[in-house]
């Protein structure tokens, strides 16, 4: 690992709805850095394990599929083993089945080493997920959590992508709990991260917040 280069991480945590992806490929924008979903390295890994069919029980055979994979996530395209995954991870099939994959150990695994690969690659980045602060990276420069109420964050998903609210906000709490159940890398914030409840603020108004406390912290 290249030393000093997590002073120029932005971790970015927070639940499903939060707003995440939004605000930090506008923060990476604005701070003309590079931008990593790391949720989409663990839908893409899900993709390819049901596009082989294989049994996301088996935790062995979905690690050693993670660890031979050609996986690519860009800004707008997920490349996985020459396969175009980027409109099908965020489908409902994916979606539903993410959290199973997410939990399994050897999966983690490999994905922490490559996203830490990633920032030291690019010298840092603005890089958004669920245990971003708390594991992969619990030096970077800021940790932020972000969050917003049960109601706001399924009105998001079904403006997104359709659906029924009920239904969305269901799925959505039973994501909240798996993820922040798991024995690995549980959904947590960080003791040192800023909490930014994004329920009723502008996109700009936080990436403004969030830019402000990055260049107090890295000057």
């Amino acid at each position: 690992m290249v030393i000093g280069v997590h002073r120029r991480v932005i971790a970015i945590d927070g639940p499903a709805g939060a707003g995440k992806s939004t605000i930090a490929k506008a923060l990476a924008s604005r701070l003309k850095m590079k931008y990593l979903d790391t949720g989409a390295m663990y839908r893409a890994v899900t993709f390819e394990a049901m596009l082989r069919e294989l049994d996301l029980d088996d935790q062995g055979a979905i690690t050693l599929m993670a660890q031979e994979c050609d996986l690519h996530v860009g800004l707008d395209r997920v490349i996985i083993n020459g396969h175009d995954a980027t409109l099908a991870i965020r489908g409902p099939e994916v979606t539903g089945n993410v959290s199973k994959v997410a939990a399994n150990s050897g999966v983690r695994t490999e994905m922490r080493i490559r996203q830490q690969e990633w920032a030291t690659s690019h010298g840092g980045g603005v890089i958004e997920g669920r245990d971003i602060a708390t594991v992969v990276f619990p030096d970077a420069v800021l940790k932020v959590f972000l969050t917003a109420s049960p109601e706001v964050r399924a009105l998001r998903r079904v403006d997104q992508s359709g659906g029924n609210v009920t239904e969305i906000a269901a799925a959505i709490a039973q994501r909240d709990l798996t993820d922040s159940t798991r024995a690995d890398s549980p959904l947590a914030s960080s003791s040192d991260s800023v909490v930014i409840d994004t329920s009723d603020r502008a996109i700009e108004d936080v990436v403004d917040e969030i830019e402000k406390l990055f260049m107090e912290r890295n000057i």
